[in-house]
């Protein structure tokens, strides 16, 4: 199972970092997460800068890819080398985005006619991009999902756990993730937020689901 974050030049840390975090507690053989990028650097919005551990063509072929946030996605999204690149399809990969990456997945036309969460300076351009947004932290469609807001990075990385692990898998990453004294409550308020657009039952795996 190869998961890519697609992460670009001012990206933002939170995005791409948390969800690469809460992933990366799963601990089987076969399970990679990368950060995936056009260049071998890439430099964040507040200088830090990160070595891709994969390429956009890896990225590509995928099981999974999700799309972090930074300050020059408006750029990149308007960028025809950058959009041909990346030909995702939700037939066969799960594809999901946070805040800007949004933006991203609607100028790709994966998203369409399905509503999408991104962030509040963000939702003027997804608009304009012919996308409803919701005024929710998590939203999914089938093989497509959204989170808005920065902090909601660990709902999106849930929804790939439970999506391709099971929900109780989900659960445990986000159990360890948790602060200490909130553990229940945060569990219990992040699969509130993704259970409605886990397939039933909950713990089907992707493989399941493919077949």
């Amino acid at each position: 199972m190869h998961i890519a974050i697609l992460t670009f030049d001012g990206f933002n840390e939170l995005d791409s970092l948390i969800a690469l975090g809460v992933l990366n507690r799963i601990k089987k053989p076969g399970w990679r997460v990368s950060l995936a990028a056009p260049t071998d650097t890439v430099r964040s919005m507040n200088g830090v800068t990160l070595h891709a551990t994969a390429s956009l063509a890896e990225a590509r072929v995928a099981d999974v890819v999700l799309v972090g946030s930074g300050i020059r996605t408006r750029d990149i999204a308007a960028d025809p080398a950058i959009l041909s690149a990346l030909p995702l399809d939700p037939a066969r990969q799960l594809i999901g985005a946070q805040c800007s990456g949004t933006l991203l997945l609607a100028k790709l036309g994966i998203l369409g006619a399905v509503p999408a969460c991104t962030d509040l300076t963000t939702k003027p351009w997804v608009q304009e991009a012919g996308v409803q947004v919701l005024d929710q932290p998590f939203y999914a469609a089938g093989n497509v999902a959204t989170a808005g807001g920065c902090l909601s990075s660990p709902y999106l990385a849930a929804w790939v756990i439970a999506r391709t692990e099971g929900r109780d898998a989900a659960a445990a990453a986000l159990h360890y993730v948790a602060p200490v004294g909130e553990k229940e409550a945060y569990v219990a308020q992040a699969l509130r937020n993704i259970d409605p657009y886990l397939p039933a039952p909950a713990s089907r795996t992707m493989a399941a689901i493919a077949h």
